[in-house]
């Protein structure tokens, strides 16, 4: 896959580092002095191209025309914007990605305005602080099917609710599935009449609803639950 990135600052500079470990062909447009010095110094020449990136000439020096995505992380809304309309509408990119830097110019960044997916840093902030928060302790390995499910992993607490249970009687089938058991260092996969110990170790395949569910029952029964500043009995 072959992804043209306009802008060369921290967040483009990231995700061109990124895409190249994952094998994608990689173009990265920027032309700041100060910025091209660095960027030399972390990637590939091949990959970086000076010119302005608004510059529908730049764009097509870069072979924007074979690009299967564009992705515009400047610091300049307007700029992201132009670079989207540029890329859908002259050169009938398929994909167009755009930074949001301004929450509320944010309502600019969709399909209108030419914008497929918006990278609005605020909302990903804010989802990603509620997510770890309704989450407790457990961790998200990788998401799939573009967000929808989670692969995730949790140790088990002393005292949390769902040992000893048959898991068949977890009603979690419809969220989430635990796909293994980590015990004493050995991978077992579960059946329907597996029980949780004590400190085992267990990966799921869930739904946000799943997850949430799954954390819920996990849950240590150590953890102060917050209200007013005072403990729930």
């Amino acid at each position: 896959m072959f992804v043209v990135i306009a802008g060369g600052g921290r967040t483009g500079a990231r995700l061109a580092s990124l895409l190249l470990n994952e094998n994608y062909k990689v173009r990265l447009i920027e032309n700041r002095r100060n910025l091209l010095s660095l960027l030399h110094k972390e990637l590939p020449t091949e990959v970086i191209y000076e010119g302005n990136p608004i510059d529908p000439g730049v764009l097509e020096a870069v072979g924007i025309r074979e690009a299967h995505a564009v992705a515009s992380v400047t610091s300049d809304d307007s700029m992201n914007l132009a670079i989207s309309f540029l890329a859908k509408k002259m050169f009938d990119v398929p994909r167009t990605i755009a930074r949001v830097n301004n929450p509320n110019n944010a309502w600019l960044f969709d399909e209108k305005f030419n914008v497929d997916v918006s990278l609005n840093q605020a909302d990903v902030l804010a989802h990603l602080i509620q997510e770890e928060m309704s989450l407790g302790d457990m961790m998200t390995l990788f998401k799939i099917r573009r967000g929808r499910y989670a692969v995730v992993e949790e140790k088990v607490p002393a005292g949390a609710k769902v040992i000893g249970i048959e898991l068949k009687d977890l009603d979690l089938a419809a969220h989430c599935v635990i796909a293994a058991i980590i015990r004493d260092g050995v991978m077992t996969l579960p059946r329907g009449d597996s029980k949780l110990q004590p400190y085992d170790e267990i990966i799921a395949v869930a739904s946000p609803d799943g997850a949430h569910k799954l954390a819920e029952l996990l849950a240590s029964p150590s953890h102060l639950e917050r209200s007013s500043g005072r403990k729930i009995s």
